[in-house]
């Protein structure tokens, strides 16, 4: 009996063994051995390069964002037009669109009261042959009858440049002066931008002095 006792602890222990020390190349492929009293066969695995991750495993680029939108402006209605075909050749379609905000303008310049309709014309007339063409003559109605108009302003100073404008056209008579007036303005929106026609539109924009490019609200 004591042969055989011997011979069972024998054999737990060899088998013991075995299994502590099985050869790495014999586990099963979904199994793990991690043998704590083995730190030879421990290793660190550093963190994959991305560069070096294959083109087909990394995640695609979104795509671009759309293109915003710039608006040129603000118009009076004597402008405008003007401004819509300098833009003509950009072929925008229906990407251009239009904005109408009224403002209150503080500020114009104008040729005083000529005392009769007959005596605006005339002046009017003498407007036209020195080049100026965006006035208008007020009507007996308001608060300065038989005046001519020739631009409101938000500002004293913008009404100041707009009046050295006139001097050296030879506009000897014209004024500046406070007046509140609400006044449409126009401005042209222009939507997919992309950064050539951003640059075609700047080039434009400068051609049309005292107009502003900018974000679209």
């Amino acid at each position: 009996m004591r042969t055989v006792l011997l011979a069972l602890l024998a054999a737990n222990v060899a088998f013991f063994a075995w299994s502590q020390y099985f050869s790495p190349e014999e586990v099963p492929a979904d199994r793990v051995l991690v043998r704590r009293n083995d730190p030879d066969r421990l290793k660190i695995v550093p963190p994959a390069d991305p560069a070096q991750v294959p083109l087909l495993q990394r995640p695609a680029a979104g795509p671009v964002a759309s293109g915003g939108c710039l608006e040129w402006g603000a118009f009076t209605l004597a402008d405008y037009a003007r401004a819509e075909k300098a833009l003509e050749p950009l072929g925008l379609g229906s990407r251009l669109a239009q904005r109408r905000v009224d403002e209150t303008a503080a500020w114009w310049v104008f040729i005083p009261p000529q005392g009769s309709r007959q005596a605006a014309l005339r002046r009017a007339a003498e407007l036209k042959e020195l080049g100026v063409s965006d006035f208008r003559i007020m009507g007996e109605e308001g608060d300065s009858p038989w005046s001519l108009s020739l631009g409101v302003y938000r500002s004293e100073q913008a009404a100041l440049v707009r009046l050295a404008q006139l001097r050296d056209l030879g506009v000897r008579n014209a004024l500046v002066g406070s007046r509140d007036t609400v006044v449409p303005r126009l401005w042209l929106q222009v939507k997919g931008i992309d950064p050539a026609l951003e640059a075609r539109l700047k080039e434009i924009a400068r051609q049309l002095e005292g107009s502003e490019l900018r974000t679209c609200p």
